[in-house]
């Protein structure tokens, strides 16, 4: 299996719009991200540039057009990420990561009996 790039805070902005739109143009990337962060379009291919180098994204050429899709997977990514955060944070204890979700997220009684199904289902596995 090929190894994940990391992938910077800024970084994580862009994959989510190519992983939601893909196939995306570098403009409807740009026009997604310019509100919510106030990013120029320029700033935006940049980061597009960065993530075709490092690995995370492809391209094809489609006149002028630059059409990005992404090489590696949202789930994979995210559990990369996961993991390194339990490493570097709780010392690797993915128990500490659940209780603290837990104490620290209002949830409604619907949520709770799905946690208590979920718990139940591991514990009979």
């Amino acid at each position: 299996m090929t190894k994940l790039p990391r992938i910077s805070d800024a970084e994580w902005e862009v994959m989510n719009v190519v992983w939601d739109d893909a196939p995306v143009l570098a403009a409807d990337v740009a026009a997604r991200l310019a509100d919510a962060k106030d990013w120029s379009e320029a700033t935006v291919k940049t980061l597009l540039g960065r993530l075709v180098r490092k690995g995370a994204l492809a391209y094809t050429v489609d006149g002028r057009r630059y059409v990005y899709r992404a090489k590696v997977t949202r789930r994979r990514c995210v559990r990369a990420e996961s993991r390194s955060f339990v490493e570097r944070v709780l010392g690797g204890q993915r128990s500490r990561l659940l209780v603290h979700m837990v104490e620290e997220t209002p949830l409604s009684a619907g949520e709770i009996d799905e946690l208590r199904r979920l718990l139940d289902e591991k514990e009979a596995s």
